[in-house]
């Protein structure tokens, strides 16, 4: 084999071996898209499901600050949530259909549970994050949350 048939075969591995990076990379971020809310910065998961709705963030010991669960629903409405399995305390945020706050639940305690948490005004999306996110970022009616693209469910 000579130098250049060599050469063009390093070549070729590493444009696949560089492919499979830039696609796993690519499957990475879109399992977080990331959103702006208040200023900042958060990975997002989405709850669209029936069954990822009502499980929410129940069983996990920790959340990181950058991180929040936007629970999708099919339309507008006053859906309540609770804090049943949840072992850190949340901040909940209510949005409007373009995703702007109606309604907030801050420092919401694991504690409160069997007590269920409504907005005053029907909305569209619910977000959760670590409690104190609120009071940290300035968040209050009206703030949008930024993403590319909000979710839609018909379920």
């Amino acid at each position: 084999m000579s130098r250049n048939q060599i050469l063009g075969f390093l070549g070729i591995a590493v444009v696949g071996v560089m492919s499979g990076l830039f696609w796993r990379f690519e499957l990475l971020a879109s399992s977080h898209p990331a959103a702006s809310f208040g200023g900042v910065s958060l990975r997002i998961d989405y709850a669209t499901m029936p069954e990822a709705r009502e499980r929410g963030l129940g069983g996990r010991e920790s959340i990181p600050s950058d991180y929040g669960m936007l629970f999708v629903f099919p339309r507008d409405d006053q859906y309540g949530f609770w804090m049943k399995d949840t072992f850190v305390p949340l901040d909940m945020f209510w949005l409007d259909a373009q995703g702007h706050v109606v309604y907030i639940a801050q420092d919401v305690a694991t504690s409160s549970y069997p007590n269920v948490f409504y907005p005053s005004t029907p909305a569209r999306y619910v977000l959760e994050t670590a409690a104190g996110f609120a009071r940290a970022h300035s968040i209050a009616t009206g703030t949008p949350l930024l993403l590319k693209n909000l979710p839609v469910v018909t379920q």
